[in-house]
């Protein structure tokens, strides 16, 4: 197991407990990383838990590359990912709504036909 404190210069204190297991040879494409980070700012309420993730293989090449440039630990640089996807999902979901309430609220036949359009693309893609 490695343990790192602190990333880069500037970068908030954070302790990184990280375990990064050899390569499965049974599936030769992913690489399983094991992820506990703990930063000193986090509420005592939010604990942290320990999961393992299994990436492809250049998704693991590309979080190493990341996390080389910005100086940081691939444990820190995947749970910003992750919350960042989070955050996005999120984004995505109140665009949506507020796309239907516009919709359901739409008099306009023009508007209701583009408010549809547009909802359909959200949903089903272009």
């Amino acid at each position: 197991m490695g343990h790192h404190t602190g990333c880069g210069s500037g970068a908030p204190r954070f302790t990184c407990y990280f375990q990064l297991s050899t390569i499965n040879l049974s599936a030769p494409k992913k690489s399983y990383i094991t992820i506990l980070v703990y930063n000193g700012a986090m509420p005592a309420s939010n604990k942290v838990v320990r999961q393992t993730v299994g990436l492809p293989a250049d998704t693991a090449r590309q979080v190493r590359s990341l996390a080389k440039q910005r100086r940081l630990s691939a444990n820190r640089i995947i749970v910003e990912l992750v919350e960042e996807g989070i955050e996005a999902q999120k984004r995505k979901q109140k665009e949506f709504y507020e796309l239907a309430g516009r919709f359901r609220a739409a008099t306009d036949p023009k508007d209701v036909a583009r408010l549809g359009d547009d909802l359909g693309r959200m949903v089903f893609g272009d």
